[in-house]
């Protein structure tokens, strides 16, 4: 079962599992490994929130990015899958299942600036039940917004998941393969970049690498960045020139959920164990991500210069 949490929402566009409901419905009659789903139930009165009743997969979920426990070839082939899955799902013609009203066709990137900026605002001044701080702005937002209305990639139109990452793909018990993506709540039609740059969140700006797993040739099987651009290709689409742009605004997002977890903690209403810990971090991680985002940039611009 798949359900909104309980109490009110800071952001109308989190946990709409009526649009998760809806984009697995059409799906299950494309080559996308999806879940049945059953019946949804918008009725509050039930259980106090909309839900939905999906198929079970009996698979493997992975939380760990560099797929431990497996034979690096079957690391390799992993996430070589999960790449070619998600090319199926952005060669899926939306319009003919259904889904042409189910996001706008261009200004995605505009759209999204504009959404986490306002979603930012308001979890800034969200104050703690406890100390009645407010949880405050995220740092050099100012900085981070200006970049992103330069050198913005072309627009493309495809359906994209909104979090496609290792630990919302279900794989096969025993094969290297995905049978299932999971968490469809943030599904729209957009840019094809944004999931793409969000599976390639583990991987080192610069040389620079948030676990050693993913510095390339410590972890036997893992795959390059550039394999996995290479991989990508098959959807037609070479993201090569757009790639750190699309990470940049990764990383942006990011911080923006991290607020979000800190402004559910400050209403005590977070079901992370880590909710804590993450609320207190939240401006460390910040202040990383700027030092990240400022070599990204650096290398945004000269893909671009190389492309003149």
């Amino acid at each position: 079962m798949r359900k909104k949490p309980s109490g009110t929402l800071l952001a109308k566009t989190a946990h709409q599992v009526e649009r998760e409901f809806r984009i697995l419905r059409a799906l299950e009659d494309t080559d996308v490994p999806v879940p049945k789903v059953y019946i949804l139930c918008e009725d509050p009165d039930v259980i106090g929130t909309a839900f939905y009743i999906m198929e079970f997969l009996d698979g493997r979920i992975i939380t760990e990015n560099h797929i431990p426990h497996v034979t690096p070839e079957h690391r390799l082939e992993m996430w070589r899958d999960a790449i070619r899955t998600l090319v199926k799902l952005h060669h899926v013609d939306y319009r003919h299942y259904g889904l042409g009203d189910f996001g706008k066709s261009s200004g995605f990137y505009d759209r999204q600036i504009k959404t986490f900026t306002k979603i930012a605002k308001a979890q800034a001044i969200v104050v703690d039940v406890a100390t009645g701080e407010p949880v405050g702005d995220v740092p050099h937002m100012s900085a981070m917004l200006a970049f992103f209305k330069t050198g913005q990639p072309r627009d493309l139109s495809t359906l994209v998941h909104g979090d496609y990452k290792i630990d919302n793909l279900v794989f096969h018990k025993t094969e290297p393969r995905v049978i299932g993506i999971l968490d469809w709540e943030l599904a729209t039609v957009g840019h094809p970049l944004s999931d793409f740059a969000n599976l390639m969140g583990p991987f080192p700006v610069n040389g620079i690498s948030k676990t050693f797993e993913f510095i390339p040739g410590a972890y036997p099987g893992l795959p390059t960045l550039e394999q996995c651009i290479e991989w990508y290709k098959s959807s037609g689409y070479n993201v090569s020139r757009d790639l750190a742009w699309g990470r940049s605004f990764y990383l942006f997002r990011g911080c923006v959920n991290m607020q979000g977890i800190a402004a559910r903690y400050a209403r005590r209403q977070a079901s992370s164990a880590n909710a804590k810990e993450f609320s207190a971090n939240r401006m460390k991680h910040a202040e990383e991500v700027w030092r990240t985002m400022q070599h990204l940039q650096r290398q945004h611009q000269n893909a671009t210069n190389a492309n003149l």
